[in-house]
C-alpha cells in the first residue's frame, strides 16, 4: 500500500484546484454576507429613524388631545 506517500502529479493538482475552488466559493459567500449585513444595518437605521419620528408625532398628538382644560375657552352657551 502506498497511502503514506505524499500526493504527486495529477492528484496534487486536482487537490490544489479543489482547494482553490472552495476558497473562491467562500470568498464569494463572504462578500454576499457582507452585503446582506450592510443592507440589514441600513434598514435598521431607517427603521430607527422612522420610529423616532413616529414617537415625536405621537407626542405632538397627545399634547394636542390632552391639553390643560383650564386653557380652553368657555363653551359658547356661557
Amino acid at each position: 500500500m502506498q497511502t503514506d506517500l505524499p500526493l504527486q502529479g495529477d492528484a496534487l493538482e486536482r487537490r490544489l484546484v479543489e482547494l482553490e475552488t472552495r476558497l473562491a466559493f467562500q470568498e464569494h459567500s463572504l462578500g454576499e454576507m457582507s452585503e446582506a449585513l450592510a443592507d440589514a444595518r441600513a434598514e435598521n437605521q431607517r427603521t430607527a429613524l422612522l420610529l423616532r419620528h413616529m414617537v415625536e408625532e405621537l407626542g405632538k398628538v397627545r399634547t394636542s388631545l390632552f391639553e390643560d382644560p383650564a386653557n380652553e375657552p368657555p363653551p359658547p352657551h356661557y
